[in-house]
């Protein structure tokens, strides 16, 4: 097969679906083509529809090859999620959804059983959010489907699996708070051993070997060349940061930005992780730990601009900065630093949408800055996804850190680390638009009555 340039990057978030072309040699996003991803309501328990999710992707991958010769495959999804399959490969339960909360009706008897924190950088979180407390409720819950399985995969490896029949597993989704595995001993960690599980997992393997050549049946549906390879696979906000990885001198951060907004801080300052506030240890593509803060973003942003256009002045800028006009958290309960505080408007009587919007804007800056403080960041933080093209976050972002914010160039920030994984040369994708702490004492008085307020 000649080289890999054009990589096909299955990315499923949680809120979208998509499926890029990325150029390697630019590392640049050739086209990109999106669904929506909503999940079933259907019994027994809310869960991914993988059954539409695959036909978009053999269509979007047959669409594509059309466009331009794809050379390989690579996989990125979101965490939190996993699937039980048997000898065939079929599914013997449904990808359970992570917003379901039938798995806390167990709490209490999953709690008796989990690792702590020590052990596993995971914290405890609510409905399906651990993946360990997923497996534990369809355990109990269905055992006659779940004595069926003959393997754990994690969802890019499941995604993998349909396309190579290879059945696999990789560290960043094993790492990902799912309290499967222990990030300071590169193993499982002792829930899976208690309840039995390991003889379940699939092999571990580096996100960025090859898994093996696509089967006949998606070569003839799609039209790619049969020796098509498909590469393991990782979580998205580990694809986020492997381009930095490679070509980055810490210390730095990066913010991966979609319906989660997780921080993750390279060669930061030493600081204790609280999982009471949503933090955690990811394990990243090389295998390493990585201090790690989270916050529903992207879900909290979609709620609080429903009806409010995208349009704002530097007059309602200005406005918001000299009434003081803060949202204080959290939109979205249950997670991120501030799980139990209820969402609150100050000094918002008669904003317009133009100062909404910037208040909504600051507010997310300003929850993001609280994450990178708990990890200990350091150095410039690196803006990928959505949030990266709202200048008002990174300007407020760069306010209340006191460092360099580079919002990234790529659309889709997960796509350029997935196809990064196809590549030998270690080099990364292009820096984007540098945004410095501002001048204007405003903004950084602005965060300061922000965090006073709460």
């Amino acid at each position: 097969m000649s080289a890999i340039r054009h990589i096909a990057v299955i990315d499923i978030g949680k809120t979208n679906a998509k499926v890029a072309l990325v150029d390697l040699t630019t590392s640049s996003e050739v086209t990109l083509r999106r669904m929506k991803n909503a999940p079933s309501q259907q019994a027994p328990y809310p869960h991914h529809d993988v059954e539409s999710l695959w036909t978009f992707i053999l269509n979007s991958l047959a669409a594509l090859n059309r466009e331009q010769r794809i050379d390989a495959i690579s996989i990125t999804t979101h965490g939190a999620t996993g699937a039980l399959v048997d000898a065939t490969g079929e599914l013997v339960l449904p990808v359970l959804d992570y917003e379901f909360d039938g798995p806390d009706s167990l709490a209490a008897d999953y709690d008796a059983v989990r690792p702590p924190f020590a052990e596993t950088g995971t914290p405890r979180l609510p409905m399906g959010l651990n993946l360990g407390a997923q497996l534990f409720w369809q355990q109990k819950r269905f055992p006659a489907q779940f004595g069926k399985a003959a393997a754990i995969l994690m969802y890019p490896q499941y995604w993998a699996l349909r396309l190579t029949g290879v059945a696999s597993n990789e560290v960043t989704s094993l790492g990902c708070h799912t309290d499967l595995w222990n990030p300071w001993e590169a193993d499982f960690s002792t829930l899976v051993d208690r309840l039995g599980w390991r003889e379940l997992m699939a092999p571990v393997r580096p996100a960025r070997e090859r898994l093996g050549p696509i089967l006949p049946a998606v070569a003839r549906r799609t039209g790619l060349d049969p020796q098509t390879p498909v590469f393991r696979g990782l979580h998205d906000s580990n694809a986020s940061l492997l381009p930095h990885l490679l070509s980055d001198a810490p210390p730095f951060c990066v913010v991966s930005t979609g319906t989660w907004v997780v921080s993750m801080a390279v060669g930061g300052r030493q600081v204790a992780l609280d999982p009471a506030r949503d933090t955690l240890v990811n394990v990243n593509a090389l295998g390493a730990p990585v201090p790690s803060a989270r916050f529903m973003g992207g879900r909290e942003f979609s709620v609080l601009t429903k009806d409010v256009p995208e349009d704002w002045t530097d007059a309602d800028v200005t406005d918001a900065l000299s009434r003081k006009t803060l949202l204080l958290p959290s939109t979205q309960q249950g997670s991120g630093p501030f799980p139990a505080h209820a969402a609150e408007w100050l000094h918002a009587e008669g904003m317009t949408n133009g100062q909404r919007f910037v208040a909504i804007s600051f507010y997310l800056a300003l929850m993001t800055a609280v994450c990178l403080d708990l990890i200990g960041a350091d150095g410039p933080a690196i803006v990928e996804g959505p949030f990266a093209r709202n200048r008002l976050f990174t300007r407020m972002l760069a306010a209340a850190t006191s460092r360099s914010v580079i919002a990234s160039e790529a659309a889709t920030g997960t796509s350029i680390g997935a196809a990064l994984l196809a590549s030998d040369r270690g080099s990364a994708q292009g820096k984007g638009e540098r945004t410095e702490p501002p001048a204007d004492p405003d903004w950084a008085d602005y965060a300061r009555r922000w965090k006073s307020a709460i």
